[in-house]
């Protein structure tokens, strides 16, 4: 059985939240920009995926954790993005009350 990946729709979702077209995305990323948007367009249709680096200089362009491209719904996504705005402190504080959910 064959999952699909959530990297697609997560990139799209960042990448229209920031307010880019693919084109201006590839560009920020390096690409040429002859080909800026069709690798872009790949990676958002998932014909093919983006390496660990790439994905990595993806999330620092669209301001996201790289697990952000991994969570399988929004609403996981949402709490990875929102940990990830937060201080070293606040993160200890979160993970201290999680900690407490869990008994």
């Amino acid at each position: 059985m064959s999952l699909i990946s959530p990297i697609p729709v997560r990139l799209k979702e960042a990448r229209t939240r920031k307010e880019l077209t693919q084109q201006q995305l590839g560009e920020l990323l390096g690409l040429e920009p002859n080909n800026a948007s069709a690798r872009m367009n790949q990676y958002e249709r998932g014909k093919h995926t983006p390496d660990f680096d790439t994905l990595k200089r993806l999330a620092d362009i669209l301001e996201v954790p790289v697990a952000y491209f991994y969570c399988e719904d929004k609403l996981e996504a949402a709490i990875v993005e929102a940990v990830h705005r937060l201080g070293p402190e606040q993160k200890l504080a979160l993970l201290a009350f999680i900690e407490t959910l869990k008994s």
